[in-house]
């Protein structure tokens, strides 16, 4: 997923990008996607309490034009949250002088911003950005639109599928933004997905909540969520139609397989990262417990350093493990390996381990902790990566 990720332009969707001098110098830091007629949208925002500005206004535009939205504008360097009622009145500013550019209905404008919390909004900057954004709209925008929208990333986040529908070929195409602040249940992020089939707006929506629940849901960088994740799927209609369970069955792999690709982007380019990190656990009574394990080891300081260094030091693991709060544990059944390599299981470690094979096993851009609780059927898995002193720079100096 590098600088120059591969895409499919998805019919009938147009994206741009310039400098609007919100933050950044010298680089694009506003992008505008544009739907054709007869688009419909679907979207999932972040569950945290401090929901920013642009959040609660696209929620409530997206409503009122019936999940109808024609533009999505984007801007990186101001989260405009934290920003009280002013922070209202300029995301709906923004969407207003949008709207009157095009000649139409602020409603139909949905906002969306990323970048440092509790500062006002440049208004000015963004409106007078609008024109050079208009003009550049294309279907090949999207690497443009990716680069604009990024924050501490240090790659655009790019990925396409295709699935065969009954009727056709149909596209669906996502870009992505996000590095740190990256918790399950909705991570720092903003991604936007679109695809040219035709899909009835309820199917649309569940096969969005779905896909984000096997990929967005399912990411730690640093266990912190944010005030401005959201993320759009937008179906177009230009393409074949997807009514039948069989087609949107197809079309929701597609989906799934693109907002996967680009949440395990996200953690590859988690700040700092230098491993991506699959935390499996297996053996639950049910995929709640499995998650609830999964996720207190992925996010474990001790655990994440561990990784950074190449360090097999399983007693992390096994203590994550137990204080993970699963009631009546039988540590005697617990399982623990690093790759193939089994570490600990007995409650002691593993007869036969071998430190050397540990320490290859971790050592590696890809690694897995496999977790076998012993006691059901149930899995789930959570992808996170490593702690370094670059996190640490990175977040230290970030409105420096």
């Amino acid at each position: 997923m590098g600088k120059e990720a591969s895409f499919l332009p998805v019919e009938g969707v147009r994206l741009a990008a310039t400098a609007a001098g919100i933050r950044y110098e010298g680089r694009n830091d506003l992008a505008l996607i544009a739907l054709p007629p007869g688009s419909r949208t679907a979207a999932v925002f972040t569950r945290n309490a401090f929901r920013a500005a642009p959040v609660l206004v696209a929620e409530r535009h997206l409503a009122a034009c019936g999940h109808a939205p024609r533009w999505l504008l984007v801007n990186a360097g101001n989260a405009n949250a934290g920003t009280g009622v002013q922070g209202i009145a300029d995301a709906e500013r923004c969407c207003r002088a949008l709207a009157a550019a095009v000649g139409a209905a602020s409603e139909t404008v949905l906002p969306f911003s990323t970048g440092v919390i509790g500062e006002p909004l440049p208004v000015a900057r963004i409106e007078a950005a609008l024109p050079t954004l208009l003009v550049r709209l294309h279907p090949d925008g999207w690497a443009e639109a990716a680069r604009a929208i990024m924050t501490t990333d240090t790659v655009p986040k790019l990925a396409s599928r295709q699935a065969a529908l009954s009727g056709g070929m149909a596209t669906v195409t996502g870009m992505a933004k996000g590095a740190g602040m990256i918790r399950p249940d909705m991570a720092t992020m903003l991604a936007f997905v679109a695809t040219d089939a035709a899909v009835p707006p309820e199917a649309l929506q569940a096969v969005l909540r779905r896909a984000v629940a096997a990929s967005f849901n399912r990411i730690t960088v640093d266990g912190d969520t944010s005030t401005n994740d959201a993320c759009t799927l937008s179906a177009t209609g230009r393409g074949p139609a997807a009514e039948t369970e069989a087609d949107l069955a197809a079309l929701e792999v597609a989906v799934t397989e693109v907002c996967v690709a680009l949440a395990q982007a996200i953690v590859r380019d988690g700040e700092g990262a230098t491993r991506l990190v699959t935390v499996e656990v297996t053996g639950g009574r049910d995929e709640a417990e499995c998650l609830r394990v999964a996720r207190v080891v992925a996010e474990s300081p001790l655990v994440k350093t561990a990784l950074h260094a190449a360090d097999p030091n399983w007693g992390r693991i096994l203590a994550a493990v137990g204080r993970a709060g699963l009631a009546d544990l039988d540590i005697a059944r617990v399982r623990i390996a690093i790759g193939e390599v089994t570490v600990a299981e007995g409650g002691a470690l593993a007869p036969g381990y071998d430190e050397a094979a540990a320490a290859r096993a971790m050592d590696r851009p890809e690694v897995t902790l496999r977790i076998d609780l012993g006691r059901g059927t149930a899995t789930a898995h959570v992808w996170t990566c490593d702690l370094s002193c670059e996190y640490v720079r990175i977040n230290a100096e970030y409105r420096t």
